[in-house]
């Protein structure tokens, strides 16, 4: 009987599948409120008058409690703990808590909030900062979690292709934040009528995981406890595994130095659409019978692009690593392209928007190679009983760059890259800078990459090897 019930859940492809688009769709609105801002850094500085540096801030305020508090970290033990179920329904309440402080701060005049914060930053900075901090802690940790079920429930059959799934529609979430945000800031005359959709998605995506919850009971009543899959349980003393596994660290530090180069890139890519390659947000455009779609954004359509396609090649280099393997490879040629995008966007030539277009296309294409095959290949080198606690940890680390890096742009910014034109009094920016530190970091993750394919081959990882079980 036991024997039955697994196989109409954990065995079954089709409870596999739906319990992986339940989970997704409870961490899509999530993605979409980590970057709903990030287009519109003009309208910031024309509504609130918040500079490059305070734009900055608040992007690095998403990782700031994860970093200097361990949040991450201690996330992941509880995840190790406590299980699945418990830590991602906290996870989801706390996104609703710090979206809604966000919502509250930008819902508001500048005229409402008072004085500033420590010399640096407005009040409405500092209150929109606090939320998206509060939001950084349960996204993360909702993260892993969300990593955890995928392995769970697909460890043996489609891990790969499962966890590049969920990266796409996650993807897809940002390709919409980018496409759209402006538009609907337009529309409903309002920078915060973004941010309130993905509270109110959030709200449905907790629905969505209490939903899960009772799938995943179903699957321990049916014999397959998440504590009896794990070959031994959690013990803090097993920490010092991760921390002395080689690899691990080779991976950790390559997903640092990889997404240092991506994420904070995405939250001024619009801004550089505008300043470089002179690409209009305002656009009106003649479509069939004589209409006109007015306030169309193509810099953020362009930036879009990225994601979008993303979104369409991670599933097949997913699938593609769970059938022939070669995943240090595939990580490797990821982080080459990177390199060369953003070398070519620092270039004085060819600043075209045909040329931006393509240069987002080549980078989405990257960007569907490193995670497809970085995140299936922690398990071929951690325990399933330490899993929460490395992922914890990777993202913890990767969070010191996710909340450096914004602040470290917009400061150049402002400090060495801004020119005020004289006539209308409009700030006008030089990319060259910011795009050779993302460059830079590209670099260093071109060697991470080669060093972990050289360490698979000395240590027999199987990062090469298919996930798939013959």
């Amino acid at each position: 009987m036991t024997e039955k019930l697994r196989k109409t859940l954990r065995d079954s492809k089709m409870a596999r599948w739906t319990v992986l688009v339940i989970v997704s769709l409870a961490m899509f609105s999530g993605y979409y409120i980590v970057d709903v801002m990030a287009p519109l850094m003009s309208e910031l500085q024309e509504t609130f008058g918040w500079d490059a540096t305070e734009f900055g801030i608040l992007g690095m305020s998403y990782g700031f409690l994860n970093v200097a508090f361990f949040m991450m970290i201690i996330g992941g033990m509880i995840l190790d703990k406590l299980g699945i179920r418990i830590t991602g329904i906290g996870a989801c309440a706390l996104m609703i808590v710090g979206a809604g402080i966000k919502y509250y701060a930008v819902s508001q005049g500048v005229d409402d909030f008072a004085g500033e914060v420590f010399g640096i930053m407005s009040m409405q900075v500092f209150i929109a900062s606090v939320g998206f901090a509060i939001f950084g802690v349960g996204l993360g940790i909702a993260g892993i979690t969300l990593i955890k079920v995928t392995v769970r429930w697909f460890k043996g059959y489609e891990l790969g292709l499962a966890l590049a799934i969920q990266l796409a529609i996650s993807r897809l979430a940002t390709a919409l934040v980018m496409a759209t945000t402006t538009s609907i800031t337009n529309h409903f005359g309002d920078l915060s009528a973004p941010v309130l959709l993905g509270l109110i998605g959030l709200c449905v995506g907790l629905v969505a995981y209490l939903i899960f919850c009772v799938m995943d009971v179903k699957l321990s009543a049916s014999g397959v406890n998440e504590e009896e899959e794990q070959e031994e349980p959690f013990r803090l003393s097993d920490v010092r595994f991760v921390v002395k596994n080689k690899g691990f660290w080779l991976i950790t530090f390559l997903c640092l130095l990889y997404y240092s180069a991506l994420f904070p890139f995405l939250r001024y890519a619009v801004s550089l659409m505008e300043h470089k390659y002179a690409v209009s947000r305002d656009l009106t455009m003649m479509l069939p019978f004589g209409r006109e779609f007015t306030n169309f954004d193509l810099a953020g359509t362009i930036v879009a692009m990225m994601p979008f396609v993303t979104m369409l090649l991670t599933p097949l280099f997913g699938a593609f690593y769970d059938k022939k393997g070669k995943g240090a490879t595939i990580m490797l040629i990821g982080a080459a392209l990177l390199t060369v995008v953003h070398l070519l966007l620092a270039a004085p030539f060819l600043n075209v928007w045909w040329f931006a277009l393509f240069l987002m296309i080549v980078l989405g294409i990257s960007f569907s190679l490193v995670p497809a095959a970085m995140w299936p290949a922690v398990p071929k080198i951690i325990p399933e009983n330490l899993l929460g606690t490395a992922f914890a940890l990777m993202f913890w680390v990767q969070g010191i760059g996710l909340t450096l890096v914004p602040f470290l742009i917009g400061w150049v910014l402002d400090s060495a890259c801004c020119m005020t034109i004289a006539a209308d009094g409009s700030i006008q920016y030089d990319y060259t800078i910011p795009m050779l530190i993302f460059a830079a970091f590209g670099i260093l993750a071109l060697v991470f990459a080669q060093w972990l394919k050289k360490e698979d081959r000395k240590k027999g990882y199987g990062l090469e090897m298919p996930n798939m079980k013959q």
